[in-house]
């Protein structure tokens, strides 16, 4: 066996090194024990969003086309809003999230959702129909602005 044969066997047993291994096993370790710890002694979570009570709020339908154009309507057919006007994509982003909920839920119609305002100010969109809530936070102000307005 030549050398250059010994020195690559050697080189393929040891790609990682060792105390990378058992770095990495002690990080699980010690994430573990954090998180057992917070668990058996009742720790509160901290970065949890708090559902504030809600001040105001709108039922509306929306409804889409295969173009993904949502048109945003009060439950007696008025028109409120439209994803394609100016800064108001995220409804069609939304309006397509609701749908997909209802699809995989098995659920045909275009029943009514919730757009509330609560009481520190965030916007919430809510459908009763597959108990989805979503929470208006860290989607950008423009994308919260196009519902924001339909309350306003």
């Amino acid at each position: 066996m030549s050398q250059l044969e010994q020195q690559m066997r050697h080189r393929d047993k040891e790609m990682v090194p060792r105390f990378l291994v058992q770095a990495m096993f002690g990080l699980m370790a010690a994430t573990l024990s954090l998180v057992a710890y917070a668990q058996w002694f009742d720790v509160p979570n901290r970065g949890v969003l708090v559902e504030a009570p809600v001040t105001q709020s709108l039922e509306i339908v929306m409804v889409g086309d295969r173009s993904g154009i949502y048109e945003v309507l009060t439950t007696d057919g008025q028109l409120i809003a439209s994803s394609s006007d100016e800064k108001a994509g995220f409804i069609g982003v939304m309006g397509r999230v609701i749908d997909r909920e209802r699809f995989v839920h098995d659920l045909t119609g275009n029943a009514p959702i919730t757009v509330v305002r609560r009481e520190n100010g965030n916007i919430a969109i809510i459908d009763d129909t597959t108990d989805l809530s979503v929470e208006l936070i860290g989607y950008g102000k423009d994308n919260v602005a196009a519902f924001a307005k339909l309350l306003d």
